[in-house]
C-alpha cells in the first residue's frame, strides 16, 4: 500500500548534526551530468579533510611570511615598511580565504542537517501516497530505539571489521546452482504456434495502482489476449487522488519496441480502430470491473464470463484489472508469453533509462556495464567499454553498492495496528490515522478479539523498523562504509526513527541526493516515473535488500535480479517472524550469537528453489517456462 517516490517535507532539525546522515565531511562529487544540470551536486563522497588541510596549509604559509618578517630586524625600518606595503593584499586574502572555509564548513553541517528532507515523515493527517505536500510535517522528536544493547553490540562489531579485510560473504550468492538458471522466455519452442488465424475482438485494460502494480496489469493483458485469440489496445493507466501520476505507457515505456517484441504471439494496437471509437462500452455490456471477476482468476473464468462478451460485441473493456489473472493453472505458453512480456519487452522509455544511468554511474564511480542487468535496464545508455578518464578513476574497481528497499510508511505502519516502540503519542497518532483512513479496520477491530502487539510482532505481520534493518545488515558483516541507495518512499518518524540506521551507516544515498534538481525536474508530479528510477538502482545493485518481500516493488526487482543476473546478484529477504523471534532476546543475546542467527535466515531465504506452484513467475521466474537449466 506504500507508494514509491519522495515526498519533500520539511524534516525536523537532527539531534546531532554529526550524526544525521554521517554527511558533515562530506563533499558533493559528480562527474557525469546531465546538459544544463549543476555539477557540483552528485555523489556524496569521504574527503571532508579536505577543508581544513587546504586552511592548515594557507596558515602555515602565513607563518613561513611572519617567519620572513621577523628575520628583517637589523633592516631599517623603511625597507620593513615597504615589505608590508607590498605584501599587504596577500595578507589579507589569505584571511579572507580562512575565513571563508570555516563559513564553508559550517555551511557542509547545515547542509547535512537538511538532506533529511528526501526521508522525512508525513504524520498527522498525511498518508503515504501524498507527494511533495510540505503540509505535513512531524514534530520534532528524540531518536526511538526498541533494541538499545543490541545496536551498541552492532557499534562494537563494525568498528572492530573497519580494519579488517572485508569478505564477499552476503555480496555474492551463497548457492552455485543459482549460475545454472539462464534467460530463455524470448526463445521460440516447438510448442509455440503464434498467433490463431481467427481474431474475436479487441481487449482494453484501464489498469489502477502504481507502476509496479500496472506493469503486473500490462503482462496479464498480454497473456488474456492471447487466451482469447483477441487484438490489445495499449494498455492505460487509470488516474487517481491517491497516486496523483498522469502519466501513461508512451510516458514510461518505450510503445514500439513492447508492440515488435510480442508481434510473433499477440496482436497489439495504440488506439481503436475507428467504428468502435463511438460505441457506449458500458451500454452494450462489455465494461468488466474488478468486481466482476475475482482475484488471482482461472483461465476458465476468463472463457466463461468474458469470452462470450467478446465474441457478441467484438470488444471487452477491463476496467482495475488488479491481480485479476492467478498464476496457475495457466497453460505453459501462455505462462511463456508472460515472462517475455516482463523481462523482455518491457523497456523503460529514453529519458527514464538516460537519468537511471546517472544514478547507477555516480554510486559506482564507473559508467560502462558491468552486468546484463545493465544493458537489459540501461540501454545504450551504459558504455560497453569505460572511457580512458573511468580507467584511470577506477583502479580499485567500481564502488559496490548495496540498494535497500525499506518499507516503512505512514499508512502501512498505522494500517498494521503493532507497537513500534514510540510511546503514547506514537500510539495516539497512528490510532488517530486509523479512524481517518481505515474506518473499515476499526470497524473490523471493534468486532473481533484483540491481537496483542507481541502475538502481531511474533507471527511476522509487523514492517520492520529502519533500526531492525540496520541490525541485519551489520550482522551480515556489511561494513560502516557500504553504501546504501534507500529506495521507497517518506518514511514515518523521519530523523527519530532513521537515527539508529544512520548510527551504523551513514552513507545513505537516495535519487534526490544523487541528481540535481534540473536532471529531476522532468519527473516532478509524476511518481511512477520516479519509482522507475528506484526500480532500476534496485535492480542494479550488487545486492538487493527489501524489507517486506510481499510488496510489489521488492517482488518485480528480486525477480529481475534472479532472471538476469546470472546467479552474481543476490537478494537478501528477511523472515520477519524468524527475525521477530531473535529480537526478541534483546536483552540476553550475545552478539555472535545474533550473527549467526540471522545469516542462517538470510540464507534460507536465498535457496535456489523452482517456483512453486501458485507462486508469482514475475518473483521466481526459476521454472521451465521461462528460464533454462544448464547441467
Amino acid at each position: 500500500m506504500g507508494k514509491q517516490g519522495t515526498l519533500r517535507s520539511p524534516r525536523p532539525k537532527p539531534q546531532d548534526a554529526n550524526v544525521a546522515l554521517g554527511m558533515k565531511d562530506y563533499q558533493v562529487r559528480c562527474s557525469d551530468t546531465l546538459q544544463g544540470s549543476d555539477p557540483s551536486i552528485g555523489r556524496r563522497v569521504l574527503g571532508g579533510g579536505n577543508h581544513w588541510a587546504s586552511k592548515d596549509g594557507l596558515l602555515h604559509g602565513l607563518k613561513n611570511d611572519s617567519g620572513k618578517v621577523s628575520s628583517c630586524k637589523g633592516v631599517y625600518l623603511g625597507k620593513k615598511h615597504t615589505w608590508l606595503r607590498r605584501h599587504v593584499w596577500s595578507i589579507a586574502f589569505v584571511f579572507a580565504i580562512t575565513g571563508f572555509l570555516c563559513l564553508l564548513d559550517s555551511l557542509m553541517v547545515s547542509i547535512s542537517g537538511s538532506i533529511y528532507l528526501q526521508i522525512s515523515s508525513t504524520t498527522g493527517k498525511s498518508g503515504g501516497h501524498e507527494e511533495d505536500n510540505p503540509a505535513y510535517i512531524s514534530e520534532d522528536r528524540p531518536p526511538v530505539q526498541m533494541y538499545n544493547r543490541l545496536l551498541s553490540l552492532a557499534s562494537n562489531a563494525l568498528v572492530e571489521k573497519e580494519f579488517k579485510q572485508e569478505k564477499l560473504g552476503f555480496w555474492e550468492e551463497p548457492y552455485q546452482q543459482a549460475s545454472k538458471w539462464k534467460p530463455c522466455a524470448d526463445w521460440k519452442t516447438p510448442t509455440n504456434s503464434g498467433k490463431p488465424d481467427k481474431n474475436n475482438g479487441y481487449i482494453m485494460v484501464s489498469a489502477n495502482g502504481g507502476l509496479n502494480q500496472q506493469r503486473v496489469a500490462i503482462c496479464n493483458a498480454v497473456t488474456l489476449a492471447s487466451l482469447l485469440n483477441a487484438t490489445l489496445v495499449l494498455p492505460r493507466f487509470l488516474y487517481s487522488n491517491v497516486w496523483k501520476d498522469p502519466s501513461q505507457f508512451g510516458d514510461i515505456y518505450q510503445e514500439d519496441y513492447f508492440m515488435n517484441t510480442l508481434e510473433e504471439e499477440v496482436d497489439i494496437v495504440k488506439e481503436l480502430p475507428p467504428h468502435l471509437k463511438s460505441i457506449d462500452i458500458e451500454a452494450i455490456g462489455s465494461l468488466i470491473t474488478d468486481s466482476d471477476i475475482e482475484k488471482e482468476a482461472k483461465p476458465t473464468d476468463y472463457l466463461r464470463i468474458v469470452l462470450p462478451l467478446l465474441l457478441r460485441n467484438g470488444i471487452v473493456h477491463f476496467l482495475g484489472f488488479g491481480n485479476r489473472l492467478g498464476f496457475d493453472p495457466l497453460p505453459s505458453n501462455l505462462q511463456r508469453l508472460r515472462c517475455k512480456c516482463n523481462f523482455h519487452a518491457l523497456k523503460f522509455a529514453p529519458k527514464i533509462q538516460r537519468v537511471g544511468s546517472l544514478l547507477v554511474k555516480r554510486i559506482r564511480k564507473y559508467g560502462a556495464r558491468k552486468s546484463m542487468l545493465d544493458k537489459q535496464l540501461l540501454g545504450d545508455f551504459m558504455a560497453k567499454i569505460p572511457s580512458k578518464e573511468e580507467d584511470a578513476a577506477s583502479v580499485s574497481g567500481p564502488s559496490r553498492y548495496l540498494a535497500l528497499h525499506l518499507r516503512f510508511e505512514m499508512d502501512m505502519v498505522a494500517y498494521s495496528i503493532c507497537d513500534f516502540g514510540g510511546g503514547e503519542y506514537e500510539k495516539k497518532e497512528l490510532q488517530a490515522y486509523r479512524e481517518t483512513h481505515f474506518p473499515l479496520l476499526i470497524e473490523r477491530l471493534k468486532n473481533t478479539k484483540p491481537i496483542s502487539p507481541a502475538e502481531l510482532r511474533k507471527s511476522g505481520r509487523c514492517p520492520l523498523t529502519p533500526e531492525e534493518s540496520a541490525l541485519v545488515l551489520a550482522a551480515l558483516g556489511f561494513k560502516r562504509g557500504t553504501y546504501i541507495y534507500l529506495a521507497g518512499s517518506h518514511l514515518y518518524g523521519g530523523n527519530a526513527r532513521m537515527h539508529p540506521f544512520t548510527s551504523l551507516y551513514p552513507n545513505l544515498v537516495t535519487k534526490e541526493t544523487l541528481l540535481t534538481p534540473t536532471e529531476l525536474a522532468p519527473f516532478t508530479n509524476f511518481s511512477s516515473q520516479l519509482a522507475a528510477l528506484d526500480f532500476i538502482a534496485c535492480a542494479t545493485s550488487d545486492v538487493f535488500a527489501m524489507t517486506d518481500s510481499g510488496s510489489q516493488l521488492s517482488s518485480l526487482v528480486s525477480g529481475f535480479r534472479t532472471y538476469y543476473g546470472g546467479g552474481h546478484a543476490p537478494n537478501l529477504r528477511p523472515n520477519k517472524g524468524r527475525l521477530a523471534a531473535i529480537l526478541s532476546e534483546n536483552s540476553t543475546i550475545g552478539w555472535t550469537s545474533f550473527e549467526d542467527r540471522v545469516r542462517k535466515m538470510i540464507e534460507e531465504g536465498q535457496r535456489v528453489r523452482v517456483r512453486g506452484h501458485g507462486r508469482s513467475i514475475y518473483r521466481q521466474p526459476r521454472s521451465p517456462e521461462c528460464m533454462c537449466k544448464s547441467q
